[in-house]
Order: structure tokens, then C-alpha cells, then sequence
């Protein structure tokens, strides 16, 4: 009984979450660029924990943070427009891609930041 009631329960999320991806697809950001907005967010926080850490927990931190902005780069060089997009479809995926390289640009930025400002600690 309770097996029938938890596979109803699973098969309902799952018509659930397909009526938000059909949703997701038809207005706003694709999926892969949900995703990498996701991965933004967990790379920023990443940035401001390597920013409060010292010594070698910052460098790996660090590292970490840049390993996450090469993987979202290599995704974003692969992402195209889909076929069969409207004008404003199109319109709108390129502006959420910019969206996207503002974001990886601005991370990289406050990276080399902490990297210039830490290298400039170890001089005085």
C-alpha cells in the first residue's frame, strides 16, 4: 500500500517538473544557462570563502574557484541558440548568454584581484 502511494507521489513530481521544464523552455533562460547560473552562484560564494580563508586553504579554495570559471567557460563556448527560435527567442538567449559572460568576467576579476592583493601582502 504505502509503495503505491510513494510511486504516485514520485510520478507526480515527475509530471510536475516536466511542466516547469516546458515552462523554463518556452520563456526566460534555457537550461543550460539555469545550470550555469546555478554554478555561478555556488562559484561566487566559493570566491568569498577563499577571500576570507588564509594560507593554503585560499590557495585551494582559489583553485577550486578557478577550475569551476574554466569548466563554465568550456560549456559556454560549447552553448548555441537552438533551431527554430523566433527573432525574440533568439534575442532573449543571446542577452541571457551575456548575462552569463558578465558574470564569469566579474568573478575572474575579483579572482585576479585577491591573487594581485595577496601577492602585493607578501611583499611589505
Amino acid at each position: 500500500m504505502e509503495k503505491r502511494i510513494l510511486n504516485k507521489l514520485i510520478a507526480t513530481a515527475f509530471i510536475a517538473s516536466l511542466g516547469l521544464t516546458v515552462t523554463a523552455a518556452i520563456a526566460g533562460p534555457d537550461l543550460i544557462q539555469q545550470q550555469l547560473n546555478r554554478q555561478f552562484t555556488e562559484s561566487q560564494q566559493k570566491l568569498k570563502e577563499a577571500e576570507a580563508a588564509k594560507g593554503a586553504e585560499r590557495q585551494k579554495l582559489m583553485a577550486e574557484h578557478m577550475k569551476m570559471m574554466h569548466e563554465a567557460m568550456d560549456k559556454m563556448q560549447a552553448m548555441k541558440p537552438k533551431a527554430g527560435m523566433t527573432m525574440q527567442e533568439h534575442e532573449d538567449w543571446i542577452n541571457e548568454h551575456q548575462k552569463l559572460m558578465d558574470q564569469v568576467m566579474g568573478q575572474m576579476m575579483e579572482e585576479h584581484h585577491m591573487l594581485m592583493n595577496s601577492g602585493n601582502a607578501h611583499k611589505h
